[in-house]
């Protein structure tokens, strides 16, 4: 059995599985709300909360692999760790609690995403716009097949959108409509020049990942606006709903209560994107970074160090996601 763990900006998730008969059978999910890029972009550092509430998760991920019989495991760091000054300090404590990461680039990241992203849809020519909003950044890559055309990281995530755009704001709801205006408007500059070379790429179906995704696309089903899938109509005619849910306080339908503080810098992110590269659709994935990493494990098994009895495997460290 294969395990992978995504230290997201947002979230730590593992994943554990095998390969059979030429496709991945999953064992396990699990997913933990970490938030460890919170406030990283403003101080560079990851915050003293945010660094336990990340040595607590893996040590509970340590201990749940040990209740496998786990040949190869593989830990990726994404933006937070990417940009922390301390991040360092952060991969020397995850080690001492059992689990060694390896820090990806943007690009690295991307080339991951598309690969478990493609493992869920049908083999065929289709030319293909795969998304993923994440906590720190947000990873644009068109192709087909296990072709990649153009592959982008860009500056651009939930939680720091959350810092940057909505800290300190009050319940009227004129004032979060004005800062869902300046997130979008800033989301909106840092997309627009990697519409022309997407444009120039070509595809014909959208594909978007990650938990902000996930969320507008349960608010969009709860709304009426179909399964699956986030229309950019939708998302402007939701947006005064979304906006007097917060300033109220109250329930919205298809959101979960810990995504709350997400849902406007999602609206932002996901508007700009779908405004900037000109689609009307984004159709849902539930497979992204974690299972390209396993699809990538599974496929390299002779390359990759094996697990020793007595202990957890070694990491591959080497040029991890071959980009």
């Amino acid at each position: 059995m294969y395990a992978c763990i995504d230290l997201g900006s947002n979230s730590f998730h593992l994943l554990i599985g095998e390969w059979e008969g030429g496709r991945i059978r999953i064992a396990e999910r699990y997913s933990r709300k970490v938030q460890l890029g919170e406030a990283v972009v403003a101080t560079r550092r990851i915050a003293p909360a945010a660094f336990q509430r990340g040595l607590d998760c893996l040590r509970d991920f340590s201990e749940l692999l040990r209740q496998y019989p786990i040949r190869q495991y593989w830990a990726l760091g994404t933006n937070a760790l990417r940009i922390a000054a301390n991040a360092p300090e952060f991969l020397a404590a995850a080690e001492a609690a059992g689990i060694r990461v390896a820090v990806i680039s943007g690009v690295q990241e991307a080339v991951l995403i598309y690969a478990g992203v493609i493992t869920s849809l049908p083999v065929n020519g289709e030319q293909r716009l795969v998304l993923d909003i994440g906590g720190g950044s947000t990873e644009v890559i068109a192709g087909h097949g296990h072709q990649r055309i153009l592959t982008e990281s860009l500056p651009v995530g939930t939680v720091t959108w959350r810092d940057r755009h909505f800290v300190g704001a009050s319940s009227d709801p004129n004032e979060l409509k004005a800062r869902m205006e300046a997130g979008f408007e800033e989301a909106a500059a840092i997309f627009r020049p990697v519409a022309p070379a997407l444009a120039r790429a070509g595809w014909e179906c959208a594909y978007a990942a990650s938990g902000t995704v996930k969320m507008l696309k349960y608010i969009c089903e709860n709304h009426g606006y179909g399964e699956n899938c986030i229309s950019r109509a939708a998302l402007h005619e939701l947006r005064g709903a979304l906006v007097e849910a917060i300033a109220a306080g109250r329930p919205l339908p298809g959101l979960k209560a810990e995504r709350r503080e997400l849902l406007l810098p999602g609206w932002c992110i996901a508007t700009a994107l779908m405004q900037e590269f000109a689609a009307e659709l984004l159709h849902f994935s539930a497979t992204a970074l974690r299972e390209g990493m396993l699809d990538f494990l599974a496929r390299n098994e002779k390359t990759m160090p094996v697990m020793r009895e007595s202990a957890l495997p070694l990491v591959h460290e080497a040029d991890e996601a071959g980009a």
